[in-house]
């Protein structure tokens, strides 16, 4: 029987947005305290519900705006649901939003302990780590540099290289790999590729099909916040294709 890590039943997710623009903390304070400020209502998600099971690769695919991202941050913890729930079974190592996790005025060096810190690792499973995150990252000559130096491209490379450190039971990738050359996103492919064959469960989410049919099993188109589609990759792809 299939050992399910991630299990997602009928959560939906609201977010508030004002009405007018507001400028300042000030302003925003006395406008809530004189409740003088008015939202509308968002359903960023809409009753979805899908499950990945141990070793399995599953890509979220669909257009901008249409909650991948919401639902990668609900599943890692960042967001609550308004309705609904997430059950995850094992450790998680997300790579959701570009230099997440990372102070900018530190070095790279610093950061991966700072960084492997927030990923519930200690200081010596991070030495134990540390060669290997940088020769993964090629980043040896930028070590001592602070990252607000850095390209988008090296904070990419860096964040995945920590997060991918030993075998986490579950990966959750966003869009982080589209910011790499091409060499270097191969590199992550294969990486990818390897932690699943030790297991590791990944949620991923691209707008290249050709990734997402080269690293994922089971693709889940999403459509304005709900689920179209659920099934094998090959075929979902192809619908979505024609679709766009």
């Amino acid at each position: 029987m299939s050992e399910i890590m991630v299990e997602v039943s009928n959560v939906s997710v609201k977010f508030h947005l004002s009405r007018e623009r507001i400028d300042s903390i000030k302003e925003y304070i006395i406008k809530k305290i004189k409740n003088q400020i008015e939202y509308d209502e968002f359903m960023a998600l809409q009753d979805v519900s899908l499950t990945v099971e141990k070793g399995e690769s599953v890509a979220l695919i669909g257009l901008n705006g249409c909650g991948k991202s919401t639902l990668l941050k609900t599943v890692a913890g960042v967001l609550k649901p308004f309705k609904g729930s997430v059950r995850v079974y094992g450790t998680v190592a997300p790579l959701i939003e570009l230099g997440a996790g990372f102070d900018h005025d530190l070095t790279a060096r610093e950061n991966v302990f700072l960084n492997g810190a927030i990923l519930g690792y200690d200081r010596k499973s991070m030495e134990k780590h540390y060669e290997d995150i940088v020769e993964f990252s090629e980043l040896r000559d930028f070590m001592d540099v602070p990252i607000k130096n850095f390209s988008s491209g090296m904070l990419a490379r860096l964040a995945f290289a920590i997060a991918t450190i030993g075998t986490p039971d579950i990966l959750i990738v966003d869009e982080v790999l589209s910011v790499g050359d091409f060499r270097f996103q191969q590199k992550c492919e294969k990486r990818i590729q390897q932690m699943m064959k030790k297991d590791t469960s990944i949620l991923f989410v691209s707008h290249s099909i050709d990734q997402v049919k080269k690293l994922c099993t089971k693709t889940v188109w999403i459509e304005k916040g709900k689920v179209k589609m659920i099934g094998p990759t090959e075929e979902v792809c192809a619908l979505y294709e024609q679709a766009y």
